[in-house]
């Protein structure tokens, strides 16, 4: 079970989440004292360079874990369709974690509709030895032969609560990918005792069916994710 953050450096979070006197540079090191892995959402922007991401595995505990948000060259510009290029650049930098690379996750164009031959065909190319999870902004995506595609190659759908297109709490693997944007999806406010605890009782459940869980908050506003992700970790370790 691996519960964290979609990224870690906002500078919001400096004072809510991080104490005044941790350094930029020295955020990682302090929120791995607090959370077993992290949502890298940068590379979805910009491909990090190896040093960087030969620093992330350097400088992170043994037992600390990165998930790995996919460029938006693949999922947006390219839209699935197969770039030897791309898919060169982007094993060559998840080679580098190593054994500290969790999933990957693919986000989806909010514009971009079902086609199942595409997504099959995608899912088909990626490589065997890691964990892949899709989250579609487009609602005509929950169909059951896109569900039951995804179960085919033991990719996940993300659970998400985008405002976009918010997914059906469906597992489609055999572990469970989680993204919470905010009690709205649009990344800002809190979420209710209510609210974390139904997510408890629903990991839990999933751990009791032997799956691997990620759960990542994306409300990044005002520190609000770090808060509710250890908020919902108090509740999992009191039940």
């Amino acid at each position: 079970m691996r519960i964290g953050t979609s990224g870690w450096h906002y500078a919001d979070w400096w004072g809510p989440f991080y104490p005044g006197d941790v350094k930029k540079k020295d955020a990682l090191q302090y929120y791995t004292g607090q959370f077993a892995a992290t949502e890298l959402n940068a590379p979805f922007y910009r491909t990090p360079t190896p040093e960087a991401v030969e620093k992330w595995r350097e400088s992170t505990p043994d037992n600390f874990r990165f998930a790995w948000k996919a460029s938006r060259f693949i999922t947006h510009f390219r839209r699935l369709k197969i770039d030897e290029d791309s898919f060169d650049l982007l094993r060559s930098r998840l080679e580098l974690l190593g054994d500290k690379l969790g999933p990957v996750l693919f986000q989806l164009h909010p514009q971009m509709k079902v086609d199942r031959e595409r997504l099959a065909g995608f899912l088909d190319r990626l490589w065997k030895e890691w964990r892949y999870s899709l989250e579609f902004r487009h609602e005509s995506w929950y169909e059951p032969a896109i569900l039951d595609l995804l179960s085919e190659f033991d990719a996940a759908l993300c659970i998400s609560d985008h405002a976009s297109a918010p997914a059906p709490c469906e597992v489609t693997a055999s572990w469970v990918y989680v993204r919470n944007h905010g009690p709205g999806g649009r990344y800002q406010g809190s979420y209710s005792d209510a609210a974390l605890k139904s997510w408890a009782k629903s990991i839990a459940r999933w751990r009791g069916e032997g799956r691997d869980v990620w759960c990542f908050f994306d409300n990044d506003v005002k520190s609000a994710a770090p808060q509710d992700a250890k908020r919902l970790i108090g509740m999992l370790e009191k039940s």
